[in-house]
């Protein structure tokens, strides 16, 4: 009986393909003809993305306002101004000295923490 060849049969018209020969030349340069084109593809993606990326966080910000610490805590334009030097020596001229702790009056049947 003869023996088969380690060839495999390829038709003539499959030899020329551009298909058949990336396949045959990928088996001797994989990361020449795969490698090397993804990381390319991946590369190229994340240039071609950013400037699409800032699109995005730009028309975001437009539409968030900036709002000063006066405004996000309520404060109109009649209010004093608060000052953080006059607020404590104002609170440190109180007489802390006798004080009373007094308790608040809890709801009904909520627990008071009286044992």
């Amino acid at each position: 009986m003869p023996t088969f060849t380690s060839k495999k049969y390829l038709p003539a018209s499959a030899a020329n393909t551009v298909g058949s020969r990336y396949r045959s030349g990928l088996s001797r340069h994989p990361f020449l003809l795969f490698g090397l084109p993804f990381i390319g593809t991946i590369l190229a993606g994340s240039f071609f993305l950013t400037p699409a990326t800032a699109l995005r966080y730009e028309n975001h910000d437009r539409k968030v306002k900036r709002v000063t610490q006066e405004e996000a805590m309520g404060l109109g334009k009649d209010r004093r101004r608060v000052d953080l030097n006059e607020e404590y020596y104002r609170l440190s001229m109180k007489d802390t000295d006798n004080w009373e702790q007094k308790r608040v009056k809890r709801l009904k049947g909520e627990h008071d923490g009286v044992l």
